[in-house]
């Protein structure tokens, strides 16, 4: 055998080394507790055969505590890029195998090279999080390293598109690079996140708490927001990731891909009409009318166990990827809150960051009032949603269904704050406050003056039909341009594709700065 051969040979073998990660053993064990190795991952994410992997022979670079015995090729992390759909994606997959893919300065320095790479060649960042943390023997390395990576999460916040998911442990400071990410998705009873474990939180607050209950698929896409998606297979995850990614353009300075629509733009959609119960306490389902006016009925929501009151979702208006807002009236009247403040206007911000229009579907009256959300910042919160509406420049077409009281008419993207096409149902009712509380407030002397509760009652009833009629319209509010038209609900789904069209060469710049403050 030439010396030629001999070295092709060994090169044969360490990549068969590499590709075992851990050994046979371990992959074994991954299996066991029903999770894919990274590799096997990777595989499923991305289209067949386009795989080309980075730093396949990288090793760390320890030799404390005994590790210099142990010499994995990889380090514990497999990177590299590949396409999906046929178009560009960086990703990378840290392999629990090797040292529970804990992370080393090494590792470390695979994934920067990934997320540099993606930076520079503009397509987006996939990070599927499977590592038991920090690398304790490499000590402040290992927190360089994540230090390291933080920053160009940072760096590439608005750039690219950045998603993670998390298909097995996630603790101490490896939680924050998926927090910097755009969306995190999470797989149920086999992934978890949180700052300090359940030992800790044992020692110093005396709480007894499982693991599933601390950090959670479910308990950060119901209870902290922490996550977006939940799903109960890593299959399902990674068909998710291909979704998110297919409303999405490749980076800030591109478009979102224009698909293919079989669905009629100038369909009517008659039921629309009824959506809205004559009694204006009454809900009814958001979610319907979105089905009702998007191409096919389909859209993805984000955050969809999370913030009922408010829905974000992608969906597709003639092939053209759009960001969906619409209050909730099936769940707290749709009014708003801190969380779906917030919630709403991390939304807004990302779909502005890449180019997607918004469309806003208004029926909220008001933002959710008592001592919980006012020591809670629910005016800092509320802000939020404000500053997102305000600082954005895609094209904004809002559609107020039925109810927007007070300040939360003014966030929900009116015609004020920069809002480009601004339609009402014939069934919205745009004023400060409703007919009861306006009543309470225009004629206190002579409500305090009645003495017959009767008389009082009739009065208070005449006061408010005279208030409903002059304001539970949308007709003063178009008197004042402050609505475009007045529209049928039938014809909700093509008056918006035409205004997305008429849109669709829309130029707005905010003024020089280095970066806003947003209230935080």
């Amino acid at each position: 055998m030439s010396e030629i051969q001999k070295k092709i040979n060994q090169l044969i073998e360490n990549r068969e080394k590499a590709r075992l990660g851990g050994g046979q053993k371990r992959i074994d064990a991954q299996h066991d507790k029903g999770k894919y190795t990274a590799r096997e991952r990777i595989r499923l994410l991305l289209d067949e055969g386009s795989f080309e992997e980075f730093d396949m022979f990288v090793t760390h670079r320890c030799y404390d505590f005994g590790m210099d015995k142990s010499h994995a090729f990889g380090d514990g992390v497999v990177t590299g890029y590949g396409t999906i759909g046929g178009r560009l994606v960086y990703v990378f997959a840290q392999d629990f195998t090797v040292t529970a893919g804990s992370l080393s300065l090494s590792m470390s320095d695979k994934i920067c090279k990934v997320m540099d790479m993606a930076m520079r060649n503009g397509a987006p960042c996939i990070g599927l999080n499977d590592s038991g943390g920090a690398r304790i023997q490499e000590g402040i390395n290992a927190l360089a390293g994540y230090a390291n990576i933080f920053q160009r999460n940072v760096m590439a916040s608005g750039v690219i598109p950045q998603i993670s998911a998390i298909f097995g442990p996630c603790a101490g400071g490896a939680v924050y690079s998926p927090a910097l990410t755009d969306f995190i998705i999470m797989k149920k009873e086999t992934s978890n996140m949180f700052l300090t474990g359940p030992k800790v939180v044992k020692t110093v607050t005396g709480e007894d708490v499982t693991q599933e209950q601390l950090g959670g698929a479910m308990m950060h896409t119901t209870k902290s927001g922490v996550a977006q998606f939940a799903v109960d297979t890593e299959e399902e995850g990674i068909e998710l990731i291909k979704k998110l990614l297919s409303y999405m353009p490749q980076n800030n300075m591109e478009d979102a891909p224009l698909t293919v629509c079989t669905d009629r733009i100038d369909r009517l959609e008659d039921s629309l009409n009824d959506i809205i119960p004559d009694n204006a306490n009454k809900a009814y389902d958001m979610a319907e009318v979105i089905k009702a006016i998007v191409d096919n009925g389909e859209y993805l929501e984000s955050s969809a166990g999370f913030a009922k009151n408010i829905i974000t979702c992608f969906a597709r208006f003639n092939g053209q990827s759009v960001g969906i807002i619409a209050n909730q009236p099936k769940f707290m009247a749709g009014v708003l809150d801190i969380n779906a403040s917030r919630k709403a206007a991390r939304f807004v911000r990302f779909c502005d960051a890449f180019n997607i229009p918004l469309v806003t579907l208004v029926d909220v009256p008001g933002f959710l009032p008592g001592t919980t959300q006012e020591y809670g910042g629910v005016i800092t919160h509320g802000a939020k949603l404000l500053f997102a509406y305000c600082e954005a420049t895609v094209p904004k077409i809002t559609i107020t269904l039925r109810k927007a009281y007070g300040g939360a008419y003014i966030v929900m993207s009116s015609k004020h704050i920069r809002g480009d096409i601004n339609y009402a149902w014939p069934t919205a009712e745009i004023a400060v406050m409703g007919a009861s509380g306006a009543v309470g407030v225009l004629h206190a002397k002579e409500l305090a003056a009645f003495e017959n509760p009767e008389e009082r009652a009739k009065f208070v009833a005449e006061k408010e039909q005279e208030y409903n009629d002059k304001f539970s319209n949308p007709y003063n509010a178009a008197r004042y341009r402050y609505i475009d038209d007045v529209i049928k609900p039938r014809n909700t789904r093509f008056r918006i594709i035409r205004a997305l069209q008429l849109l669709a060469t829309k130029r707005l710049q905010n003024p020089p700065k280095k970066h806003s403050n947003i209230p935080l």
